[in-house]
């Protein structure tokens, strides 16, 4: 599990080319600039990245603080607890801000 948190950050800004480049060719099949909707494509990308890494960030701060005084099996159960509360919270917001821009 280790080897593919530390994979990301070298898989990530290939993958967010790849994603953008798909999106071009996409519109531009269809007669269209695809440039805008594959920057929109991996910006969205982007996003759910940066949502992922802040709960990534309360998983391990929940299993340094409960390791030590819970068996490992119920640490990582409620590291997993945060990483999931922190990830659909801040999405919410994050919805919750977009939507409001919206006329």
């Amino acid at each position: 599990m280790g080897g593919l948190f530390l994979a990301f950050p070298a898989i990530f800004p290939a993958g967010v080319t790849l994603i953008a480049k798909h999106e071009e060719r996409k519109r531009q099949r269809a007669g269209l600039s695809g440039k805008l909707r594959g920057k929109a494509a991996a910006a969205l990308e982007t996003r759910g990245a940066v949502i992922g890494a802040c709960g990534l960030f309360f998983f391990a701060f929940a299993v340094h603080t409960l390791l030590p005084t819970r068996p490992t099996a119920t640490a990582l159960s409620l590291a997993t607890l945060a990483w999931l509360a922190t990830s659909v919270m801040i999405w919410c917001l994050r919805s919750r801000r977009f939507q409001r821009r919206l006329p």
